[in-house]
């Protein structure tokens, strides 16, 4: 059954600047969606905290021992400090030296550094102790050089607030506030926005709706929705698929003293979704995409090339098929395939799956859908950041499953848009692929990739990879 598709009824994204008058709560409101994303900002904040923690250790021992021995090489110093140094990062990684509260300079990070700088020198007592090293070192120094790390360390994190707050802003961190008939939350600092006026809706059936709230949320790392009784489920639910720290305003979790929930002036927020990797998970991925997809192009290059010039030759057509799909967020982008289908029986709209006797598909098609050389050019969404190369498939607007859309069969299918689509995934590598013929094969994909978000590694992603090269002919890609 052919469904008419999504359409957007709303208003063009403005591409001006947000409005930059401050409320009465402290607040910045928006009209247009172009907030900048800070993430980047605070991994150049960490990198300097770590830089500056280096450079601290290394002047508090060398500053140590010209005290103790004078003006001089400082050699059996440093080397003291560069048994302190991995010691110390490793202790301080783990001990919430280099978090939020960090960039914050909050105390109880200042409490952490303390723990390290201790932690790694009872580390490094032991380790001098049992590799029968501890004579050639100078003990004095070393005492000394803890003790003036415990003050220099301090110090330069105070000194580099300053940095910080340049880069990042007081509260190193975007909060938006969604007004969509709710009480008024305070929250100073925080971004808001009204719902109707921009008309962002919670509407699990239209993914255009979801789109433009993923505009709205993407740059965001919390976003607090306040809005009447009747519609906290449909905004909790559409929050789960969005990839974003999501709490609704709730009267009942202050009154009740609700232990799982946050608090904050005199109101009460549930937690409703989350992003399902940290920031330095989301790092190691990105280096693990990159890392392979670079080589792979350059490798693939001359494959690729060959297949552009056989599907031009066959039928004079272009060589890639550009079809919208949604992504992390429930954003919209351009996926590239080499196209495997006559021009002029393209499905531009993902409504019918390929099946195997398709009259739909080119010779050379039916090559390399069988040999899954189609999804090659995949690796250019990877490298712009679109996608990745292990995750969730994509999916058109236009998908069905039998006469159903995707997300009309289970509420949980846009849960999956929490992280980047992939090249290929768990579902991929058990088998499930093809033509989804009935509402169980969208249901068996979605199991899979809803455990893939659950306990995320990069061990599992590079397991997939590898477990993709048995899978990359199948009896089902066709």
């Amino acid at each position: 059954m052919n469904r008419p598709q999504a359409q957007n009824a709303y208003p063009r994204l403005s591409g001006k600047a947000p409005t930059q008058a401050i409320d009465a709560l402290g607040r910045t409101r928006l009209t247009a969606p172009t907030v900048e994303p800070l993430e980047k900002r605070r991994l150049q904040c960490y990198l300097a905290l770590v830089i500056a923690d280096i450079v601290g250790i290394l002047i508090a021992f060398a500053g140590s021992a010209t005290l103790y021995y004078g003006p001089g090489p400082q050699s059996h110093a440093l080397l003291q400090a560069q048994l302190m140094l991995p010691l110390y990062l490793t202790v301080a990684l783990y001990n919430g030296a280099y978090n939020l509260g960090a960039l914050r300079m909050s105390w109880r990070t200042m409490g952490a550094v303390l723990r390290a700088v201790v932690l790694a020198a009872l580390a490094m007592i032991l380790l001098t102790y049992l590799s029968k090293t501890a004579s050639i070192y100078s003990r004095l120094v070393f005492l000394l050089g803890i003790s003036a790390c415990l003050v220099v360390l301090p110090a330069i994190r105070v000194a580099m607030r300053r940095f910080v707050r340049w880069r990042c802003g007081v509260r190193v961190e975007n909060v938006l506030v969604v007004e969509d008939g709710g009480p008024d939350v305070a929250f100073e600092g925080a971004y808001v926005v009204d719902a109707r006026a921009e008309v962002l809706r919670p509407d699990l059936a239209d993914p255009v709706a979801l789109d433009r709230l993923g505009q709205w949320f993407g740059p965001m790392d919390r976003v607090l929705i306040t809005c009447a009784e009747d519609r906290k489920l449909a905004w909790a639910m559409a929050l789960k698929g969005l990839s974003v720290e999501g709490e609704v305003v709730d009267e009942r979790v202050e009154k009740l003293g609700a232990l799982g929930a946050s608090h904050l002036g005199g109101q009460g927020f549930l937690l409703v979704s989350h992003k399902p990797l940290g920031l330095r998970a989301r790092a190691i991925k990105r280096l693990l995409d990159l890392a392979l997809t670079i080589p792979a192009l350059i490798v693939l290059s001359p494959l690729m090339l060959a297949v552009a010039v056989l599907i031009w030759a066959e039928d004079k057509g272009p060589s890639l098929f550009v079809q919208k799909r949604t992504g992390r967020s429930s954003r919209f982008f351009r996926m590239y395939k080499f196209r495997s289908m006559r021009i002029e029986r393209q499905d531009d709209h993902g409504t019918r799956s390929a099946s195997r006797e398709d009259d739909r598909v080119t010779r050379i098609g039916h090559f390399i859908r069988r040999t899954s050389i189609d999804e090659l050019p995949q690796l250019f969404n990877v490298l712009s950041g679109e996608m990745s190369l292990v995750g969730p498939r994509p999916h058109a607007p236009g998908s069905q499953a039998g006469d159903k859309l995707f997300w009309e069969i289970d509420e949980r299918y846009w849960q999956r848009h929490m992280l980047k689509p992939g090249l290929t995934g768990l579902a991929q590598i058990r088998g499930l692929r093809g033509a989804t013929e009935s509402e169980v094969d969208l249901l068996d994909r979605l199991q899979a990739d809803l455990q893939y978000l659950d306990g995320w590694s990069i061990w599992r992603d590079m397991g997939i990879i590898f477990a993709t090269i048995r899978v990359i002919v199948h009896d089902r890609a066709f």
